[in-house]
């Protein structure tokens, strides 16, 4: 049965709805960024760019990178966007979108968040970079496709347990990254950890503002959970829905995060700029090794 226009909603030059996307613009290999500014700041290093595009928040250009055609597109900030940006992706390849129809043969795409993020963790500095090799899902958007087979049940029972995670809010989930993914990326100096995934900035963080948190110490939970050596290392916005869908939908994905921040210290990057332009070099290089 073909896939319904009001499902998958396309505009009238037949790209999908809102990444202003057709198929022959991406490439297989996608740089995730939030912030459309750090877009350029990546194909800047492009030997050729091919095609730009920008709708709302969401930036693409698609181009060449030592002879690797690689495509890079800024997501915005939070999982409700991932939610958008991954499914769209997913169509572009993996459906016929003249005739709505899934097609038989499945690409798989290759997806590395390229991000900024603050440590949890004393002995993980400002200035370093960590690999995700776990999300930790605290916002929910998950529970609205059928997870079963993506989850780690032991190590999120262990979480609940430790944080008396409260019965009314959406179930932890934790995803591992793509084991292909992070054997080409790793490094000597990379920090790896288990990545938290909140659903805003403020309160999902544990900042207190004018408003009260239902959870007070659930950031001091957080930081001091350990079970067999695994521990969450980092808090940001993005990562634990990119890995659940990639999961569910069949595509590899990692994300890298810059270090900026250091909250167990107080401490904060004397140059962010510096440190997300190396990590940005970094990846472009692993991707051509």
């Amino acid at each position: 049965m073909a896939i319904q226009e009001s499902e998958l909603i396309l505009n009238p030059d037949g790209s999908v709805y809102h990444l202003n996307l057709k198929p022959e613009h991406i490439s297989d290999t996608i740089i995730f960024v939030g912030d459309q500014d750090r877009v350029e700041k990546i194909t800047k290093h492009f030997d050729s760019i091919e095609f730009t595009t920008q709708k709302r928040e969401f930036k693409t250009q698609t181009g060449t990178y030592k002879g690797k055609r690689l495509s890079v597109i800024s997501t915005g900030i939070g999982p409700d966007n991932i939610d958008i940006v991954l499914n769209e992706l997913d169509a572009l390849v993996n459906i016929d979108l003249k005739t709505r129809q899934p097609k038989e043969n499945l690409t798989s795409l290759n997806i590395v968040r390229v991000g900024t993020s603050g440590s949890l963790q004393a002995d993980i500095p400002v200035d370093s970079f960590l690999m995700s090799s776990h999300a930790l899902d605290l916002n929910g958007m998950l529970h609205f496709y059928q997870i079963d087979n993506i989850s780690n049940p032991e190590i999120e029972d262990a979480f609940i347990n430790f944080t008396n995670w409260d019965s009314k809010k959406a179930r932890p989930i934790i995803i591992n990254n793509s084991k292909t993914l992070e054997k080409q990326f790793e490094g000597p100096n990379i920090f790896k950890g288990m990545t938290a995934t909140a659903g805003g900035f403020y309160g999902p963080q544990g900042r207190v503002l004018r408003l009260p948190l239902f959870d007070a110490d659930l950031n001091q939970k957080m930081d001091t959970f350990n079970h067999d050596g695994f521990r969450v290392t980092n808090l940001e916005m993005e990562t634990s829905v990119i890995y659940g869908l990639s999961k569910l939908l069949g595509h590899n994905a990692l994300s890298l995060n810059a270090i900026i921040a250091n909250r167990a210290n107080g401490t904060f990057s004397k140059d962010p700029k510096k440190v997300v332009e190396n990590l940005i070099e970094y990846t472009l290089d692993k991707f051509t090794k």
